[in-house]
């Protein structure tokens, strides 16, 4: 058992039936303090709400793993599911080069066999089927994609899976199919549940979504939307009466709802998201007197104007910005009033990059499972905010207003001493992978390097010195947020808010929790130093 960062625990097993043993033991009493209990192929990752409850935490988790020692039952055989697919992934000619074999060969070795589905992760519906033939398990990537298309179809060594929507990935894409694999409006939402067993079915035109029968029998229908597809939930011009409210008029290149996330789905595939900057969301939620867990408005760069439909108090908080309301110059990280038809505008961050506008009450659009935020990799969650969206206004809390304390700032992202270029320093907790780097990897890591352009809400990705690493396939497992990943290429990925559940490329450490919040504000060609949390 590994410590993983300051909140989780990673469990390595033998094989799939004793992660499946294990899981059910963990799952049938999940303690106060853990968050989310999440089986991949070889490992368990146990995630708590604090520090304070790893301790407790392990002590559950080695308890179960004398129970699940004992346990010998088999997991039941779960429905056959077909998924059509078009052969005509890019990767296609790359797997048959690799296995010396034809391209044709590649296919009916791929279709030809039933998978099991073993586990969920990465992302909703993203289910890893084992079962692949040996001559076609070709590695993942030795760089991953930014952007791997919904409907993908690909494998990765001994594995299988659909990519749901569009995300990044470095799995061998060969082929795509129109099955939608995950609904949040379906029961249960995933087409393709651990446990299942699937069949691949070539097709040359058109595309079916499998559904099982109840005799476990395959049988297939037409897929009734596109992948990644989801409800709209934000109200387009919407009257609102009485009600308060805020109609955007601009929104510069980004703006989400973003709250505290979903924990507790990871094991389904659907990751906890949430704001980027947790201490920028949470302290204007403080300055307005909401909980901290309120729907907040997150601006990428500046450029939010907001009209307001009712008197409001606001607060901006992260990414320091020129603001103004109706004209009149208004600070940061401190409460504001907001008179009813009041415009608020937000102009362009020179330094940092997200800011938070919390609205006493918070922002209520509609919830996506159990969560107002959105995640971008997952595609749930409100859509981004455009110009003729109106957000209703959640009722003031209880209890007096103005707070009579604020938490001090523990960071204010984007201001910077004369002469100071942009960048940050990040410390890095050892992660539970060491045995996968070589010597010198530590001192590599160490290596001045700057943010890449493919960087977003799911990682911010590093360029500079190669991380040296020893060569090999790890299979799937948990990951956390500020999870400090190596691919084959060597070049770090640090995973934010909308990180994948789980991922397949060797984690060699773990930012400490404010250095995440500092990750989140980092923008493409910023400087980063990454330092063993032991180092001077």
């Amino acid at each position: 058992m590994h410590g993983y960062g300051g909140t989780a625990l990673l469990v390595d097993l033998p094989d799939l039936a004793a992660v499946r043993s294990l899981h059910r033991v963990l799952a049938a009493d999940v303690p106060t303090g853990v968050v989310d209990v999440v089986p991949a192929a070889r490992t368990v990752l146990v995630r708590c709400a604090a520090p304070g409850d790893v301790a407790a935490a392990r002590a559950w988790v080695q308890e179960a793993l004398l129970r699940s020692a004992s346990d010998v039952a088999p997991p039941p055989v779960g429905a056959v599911v077909e998924i059509p697919v078009r052969y005509d992934g890019p990767d296609l000619d790359d797997v048959a080069r690799w296995a010396g074999v034809s391209t044709e060969d590649v296919v009916a070795r791929h279709s030809g066999r039933e998978y099991e589905a073993a586990f969920g992760g990465f992302a909703p519906g993203f289910t890893y089927l084992a079962g692949v033939d040996p001559v076609i398990a070709a590695p993942r990537l030795a760089t991953p994609r930014t952007r791997v298309p919904a409907g993908s179809v690909a494998l990765a060594g001994e594995l299988t899976a659909v990519y749901p929507g569009e995300s990044p990935g470095g799995w061998r894409l060969l082929g795509r199919t129109d099955a939608r694999m995950f609904d949040v409006d379906r029961d249960p939402p995933a087409l393709v549940a651990p446990g299942a067993r699937v069949r691949f079915v070539p097709v040359r035109a058109g595309a079916s979504a499998g559904r099982p029968t109840p005799g476990g029998e395959p049988t297939s229908a037409v897929s009734d939307a596109m992948p990644g597809e989801g409800p709209t939930v934000l109200r387009q011009g919407e009257a609102t009466g009485a009600r308060p409210a805020v109609e955007v008029l601009a929104t510069g290149p980004l703006v989400l709802v973003e709250d505290d996330g979903r924990p507790g789905l990871a094991a389904i595939g659907v990751g906890p998201s949430g704001a980027a900057d947790r201490s920028s969301h949470a302290l204007a939620n403080r300055l307005v007197g909401n909980p901290e867990d309120a729907a907040t408005l997150e601006v990428t760069l500046g450029g939010l104007a907001l009209r307001f439909r009712g008197t409001a108090v606001v607060a901006l908080a992260g990414a320091a910005v020129p603001a103004a309301v109706d004209g009149a110059p208004v600070g940061m990280n401190a409460p504001v009033r907001v008179p009813d038809g009041a415009v608020l505008r937000l102009g362009q961050a020179v330094h940092g990059l997200r800011t938070y506008v919390a609205v006493r009450g918070g922002v209520v659009p509609d919830a996506v499972a159990g969560s107002r935020s959105r995640d971008v990799l997952a595609g749930l969650g409100p859509d981004p905010l455009v110009p003729g969206v109106v957000l209703p206004v959640g009722a003031p809390p209880s209890g007096s207003w103005p707070p009579v304390a604020v938490a001090p700032v523990r960071h204010v992202p984007g201001v910077l001493r004369p002469g100071e270029r942009a960048g940050a320093v990040l410390e890095v907790i050892p992660g539970p992978r060491g045995d996968w780097f070589l010597p010198g990897a530590w001192h590599a890591l160490r290596a001045l390097r700057t943010v890449s352009a493919d960087s977003d809400r799911v990682a911010l990705r590093l360029d500079g010195q190669a991380v040296p690493r020893r060569a090999g396939e790890l299979a799937s497992e948990g990951l956390v947020r500020g999870a400090v990943q190596i691919p084959p290429d060597g070049r770090p990925v640090v995973f934010l808010a909308d990180r994948p559940v789980t991922g397949g490329y060797p984690v060699i450490g773990v930012l400490r929790e404010d250095d995440v919040d500092r990750a989140a504000q980092l923008r493409p060609g910023d400087r980063v130093v990454l330092r063993a949390a032991w180092s001077s």
